[in-house]
């Protein structure tokens, strides 16, 4: 698991490391971790002599991580199920992009670094709400350079346009399939930091200073037993007054009018693509475990279906109908090259 190891900065953010399934105090965490060399940069494949390393495959796989570790406080077989399909999809998109690569190299073409920063900022708005200090700071847990990143983006971005390329023959997009597309993934598009929700919250701290016995283990056993009430019809309002340990248990854990920014990337993730009136949790929370229950989600407004949105839903609704030529071609060029999966 050493490919894990600059997640641990992140995953201390919260409650404390969590091991084989169970919470564990920081300092039984400090306790296991290896006391001799850490592997600063291993190598997790090589294509044709080229190496993916584990710190590329990390810093794809930190938003995934986070996410899961704040959803799944118990770890357990769904977490590690997830974890794992994440991992090995990241290391097989970055086989078959260096194998692009390759061929890219021998038409000596280019991206625009105009576009590769418009892609970044994409990126750093989707992934990390964003937030651009949360994003650097993942950068260096991860240990690469902002230059590192933006190579990266460039050759994600020689992917699309080989595969484009590759596809060019094919039959262009109907009306009516771009307005489909644009419909089902607008939601995507908008501006996220517009987003604004209202909710209720439960918060149970991992150490409660009125109950000195408790531990970590117990109070997410409490966590999960209120999530069981409420699942049975009890009145959230109610519960939070009765259990909840922050300043909103006065007024049944409501909070209004939150804007994404104010919420982690992780949590936001989770909460606004929950269904408005569903009980959301527990979630690991920095200092404990949380409840929720959306009340009113607002988003921000996706973009018109100009001529520059329209160009990027034009080369999806392609991608989609070629998806099985690309399979077939891609797959090719994987049996022709030299291909070491070490992660």
């Amino acid at each position: 698991m050493t490919f894990i190891h600059s997640r641990l900065a992140l995953a201390s953010v919260f409650l404390g490391t969590i091991l084989s399934g169970a919470v564990v105090s920081a300092q039984q965490a400090t306790a296991r971790r290896p006391s001799g060399p850490i592997e600063v940069n291993g190598i997790a494949a090589k294509v044709n002599g080229r190496v993916i390393t584990k710190n590329q495959v990390s810093f794809m796989l930190a938003p995934v991580y986070a996410q899961l570790v704040t959803q799944y406080p118990r770890r357990g077989a769904q977490f590690e199920s997830k974890f794992k399909e994440t991992k090995a999809n990241i290391i097989q998109e970055l086989i078959d992009r260096q194998i692009i690569l390759d061929e890219f190299k021998q038409l000596g073409a280019s991206i625009k670094p105009s576009l590769i920063d418009e892609e970044i900022k994409r990126q750093v708005r989707e992934l990390y709400n964003g937030d651009e200090v949360k994003f650097r700071e993942e950068l260096k847990r991860s240990r690469l350079t902002m230059e590192g990143y933006r190579e990266m983006t460039r050759e994600k971005m020689v992917v699309q346009a080989m595969r484009a390329k590759q596809f060019s023959d094919a039959p262009p997009p109907l009306p009516n399939e771009i307005q489909r597309e644009y419909d089902e993934i607008k939601g995507t598009l908008r501006d996220v930091s517009k987003d604004v929700i209202t909710f209720q919250k439960i918060f149970i701290p991992a150490a409660d200073a009125q109950n000195p016995a408790a531990t970590a283990e117990s109070q997410l056993s409490l966590a999960e037993d209120l999530a069981k009430q409420l699942a049975e019809g009890k009145d959230f309002t109610e519960l939070a007054k009765l259990n909840s340990k922050d300043a909103y248990a006065e007024s049944g854990g409501l909070q209004e009018n939150v804007v994404r920014a104010d919420l982690s990337a992780e949590f936001a993730a989770i909460v606004f693509d929950a269904p408005v009136g569903a009980i959301v949790g527990p979630l690991l929370d920095p200092q404990g475990f949380t409840l929720i229950k959306p009340i009113k989600i607002e988003r921000g407004d996706a973009p018109a279906l100009d001529n520059k949105v329209r160009e990027m839903v034009e080369d999806r609704v392609r991608r989609k109908k070629t998806s099985e030529q690309y399979e077939r071609w891609i797959s090719s060029k994987r049996k022709r090259a030299m291909i070491d999966i070490r992660a």
